[in-house]
């Protein structure tokens, strides 16, 4: 499904990355399934070889470059729907221990059967993400939350920062001209604080990542319900 590993090899260095030829076969085998499984499911509009490999793949795994991702840590992507961008993360860095979490369970399902057939090792939960994050043994214990998601920061950081644990971080990835100051309160009444502000280019195209360092523990109120969190952001 995608381009020749030399091509993909080449596309990565152009990106500030490493491809080996394990990570290569497994990112093809998420490829294939991920095309195949777009014909009776949605999943993403994006289903070119080069496409998926650059705005998926690439995409995803190039916030290894401005944050810290290490064997061992526990992390968890909020509303990860086809995977992006924490399972080719995984794919890339073994090592860690990953939780996708959606609210719909065929997306869910896919992504089981990704793990399944590429070995990979991951808790894929269906349930909304202010109902996981209120349950104790979910709560505050990630190392890293992500979420690659169209949701303003203020909405998107009472969905996430909850899941992190005091001096982790929150890793959005954000539109390029999006104002994040208007995060400013919701990340003061969530114990957040913007650690970075990153802006780079994949093969031409703007990208950006907010890194956000978690510095107090979340008050038990929140996240609030999905229609307070979206109606009235904080």
């Amino acid at each position: 499904m995608l381009p020749e590993f030399e091509f993909c090899r080449k596309a990565f260095e152009e990106n500030g990355l490493s491809l080996t030829a394990e990570v290569y076969e497994k990112l093809d085998i998420y490829a294939e399934m991920l095309v195949e499984t777009n014909k009776v499911m949605n999943l993403t509009a994006i289903t070119e070889p080069e496409e998926v490999l650059i705005k998926h793949f690439i995409d995803s795994i190039a916030i290894t470059r401005f944050a810290k991702f290490e064997d061992g840590m526990k992390v968890i992507d909020v509303g990860t729907g086809a995977g992006f961008p924490l399972l080719p993360v995984k794919i890339y860095i073994p090592g860690l221990k990953i939780t996708l979490l959606d609210g719909l369970n065929k997306r869910i399902k896919f992504l089981s059967d990704v793990c399944e057939k590429t070995g990979i090792e991951a808790e894929c939960i269906h349930e909304r993400a202010e109902l996981l994050a209120k349950k104790e043994e979910y709560r505050e214990k990630y190392d890293i939350a992500t979420a690659r998601a169209v949701s303003a920061m203020p909405e998107l950081s009472e969905y996430c920062l909850p899941f992190v644990k005091k001096g982790g971080i929150f890793c959005a990835m954000k539109g390029p001209s999006e104002d994040i100051r208007t995060a400013g309160n919701a990340l003061k009444l969530l114990g957040g604080k913007i650690e970075k502000d990153e802006h780079y280019e994949i093969n031409g195209e703007q990208r950006r990542l907010v890194v956000v360092k978690k510095a107090a523990v979340c008050p038990p109120k929140y996240p609030r319900a999905s229609g307070k969190i979206k109606s009235k952001p904080l």
